[in-house]
């Protein structure tokens, strides 16, 4: 549990579970010999994959953060009401525009009793986005944690309101069961005076999804790709990008988007650091993403589900994108 208060100080924590290689060892070789291969998204995220991301969240197809902004611009002030001398809680923080958002919405007096707590499994984003909001807000205090909110969640506790965001589309990088799981676990870890905030990227026309995740200028291809590259670098993997192909569409059935590289050719891909192989057919995918899109209806059922309860439900005029705040049940 992190101190009720502490010097104004940057600090980084880091899980001893979720930055051990034995996890994305397991990981790894439970994903490659599945019926359906794959390797969880979160290990997109390394210094390269982070910046790589930045640059899509840019892109002309990529309509999730333009909208999901200009709803925190807009509601900034209403997400932030009755919040002081507490702790905001950003989980898969990334960069730290979202976070920027919020703390202009209040004046400097508030901040100076604001503890900010990113969670992300980079820890060279989370250096790089807290070294650049301290130059900004020196009067914060930013203590980031390096590792995986969902197996970690029970480690991020504070004796002080909460404030907990999981904005983006990150909520809909996991299935239907990781869902309830991560929200059951949130509202065990939740105090009766603590909101959490969820971005959710809504159901739409299928041209729009699709063309978020096939941008003309292939960056999506090489962020999808470079999660090759990590498994090279930390598994001794010697998987050569050229070989797959960037794969991406809309599953109608089961309401997400799925990326996937695709083998050029039958391969044999030997991981040195594990005396480990695994074999990879023509044709035959691994799949590394899928991003559920919702509708409200769907997550009212899973809030309730998990002892939490919709308290508002903000959407941009298009309800492409939408923010639920959340509460404990009975609260």
């Amino acid at each position: 549990m992190f101190p009720a208060a502490a010097p104004r100080r940057f600090e980084v924590q880091n899980s001893p579970i979720s930055s051990s290689i034995v996890q994305m060892a397991e990981d790894a070789r439970h994903g490659l010999t599945a019926p359906q291969k794959f390797i969880p998204s979160k290990y997109f995220y390394d210094g390269r994959g982070s910046k790589l991301f930045e640059q899509i969240c840019w892109l002309p197809e990529y309509y999730l953060t333009r909208t999901e902004l200009a709803l925190l611009r807009r509601k900034a002030v209403m997400l932030t009401r009755r919040f002081h001398n507490g702790d905001i809680v950003e989980l898969g923080s990334g960069a730290n525009w979202k976070i920027r958002i919020l703390l202009d919405a209040m004046d400097k007096s508030r901040r100076t009793g604001i503890r900010y707590i990113p969670v992300d499994v980079s820890t060279d984003a989370l250096v790089a986005a807290g070294e650049g909001l301290l130059n900004l807000y020196p009067e914060l205090e930013v203590i980031s944690v390096t590792g995986d909110f969902i197996r970690d969640l029970h480690q991020i506790q504070s004796d002080r309101p909460k404030l907990i965001m999981f904005l983006g589309s990150t909520m809909g990088n996991l299935d239907g069961d990781e869902a309830r799981t991560f929200l059951k676990d949130l509202a065990d870890n939740m105090g009766s005076q603590d909101r959490f905030l969820l971005g959710l990227d809504m159901v739409k026309p299928v041209e729009i999804m699709e063309a978020a995740y096939n941008d003309s200028q292939n960056v999506t291809a090489e962020f999808n790709k470079n999660v090759l590259l990590v498994l090279n670098r930390e598994l001794g993997a010697r998987f050569n990008l050229n070989d797959f192909e960037h794969v991406a569409f809309f599953n109608e059935q089961l309401s997400q988007i799925e990326m996937h590289l695709r083998a050029k050719r039958r391969l044999v891909v030997h991981f040195s650091d594990l005396d480990w192989s695994v074999r990879i057919e023509q044709g035959e995918t691994v799949r590394t993403e899928i991003s559920r899109k919702f509708t409200r209806p769907q997550v009212e059922a899973l809030a309730q589900e998990a002892g939490l309860s919709v308290a508002t439900w903000y959407s941009d005029r298009k309800r492409w994108f939408s923010i639920a705040e959340i509460v404990r049940q009975g609260r």
